[in-house]
């Protein structure tokens, strides 16, 4: 009996977790690809009473809500990374745009494995005396 319910757990599991629509795997993968640094994006902040745009910032962007914070870190080639930390405010906020088409699937979920994120890279600094 205990084989039993335990294979129609693992059953009902392997279902509710494959019952996703295609737009949630799309999303799902879009979202992974932006945090490669795979697809091109502009965030634009503007204020919201004045109307006026204040920033705009265009490449290969992964963005970070913090609440009242925006981090945009941005790839500009495979060795320059810049990072972006904006306040955000009642009236300021922000809205970002994909500008690049993305080819992601939307039957199967993206799994990035990164094995050169296990070894550290280990920066050594000593005293001068």
């Amino acid at each position: 009996m205990k084989k039993l319910m335990t294979a129609f757990a693992l059953l009902t599991a392997l279902v509710l977790t494959g019952c996703q629509t295609d737009a949630k795997v799309a999303s799902s993968n879009l979202s992974k690809a932006a945090e490669m640094f795979e697809i091109e994006r502009r965030v634009v902040f503007y204020n919201g009473i004045t109307d006026v745009t204040l920033l705009t910032i265009e490449g290969r962007c992964s963005i970070d809500d913090d609440g009242n914070q925006l981090e945009v870190t941005c790839k500009i080639s495979d060795k320059e990374v810049y990072k972006h930390f904006l306040g955000l405010s009642d009236n300021m906020t922000y809205f970002v745009q994909q500008t690049g088409l993305a080819d992601v699937s939307v039957f199967h979920h993206r799994i990035i494995w990164k094995p050169q994120t296990v070894i550290p890279e280990i920066d050594l600094r000593t005293s001068k005396e």
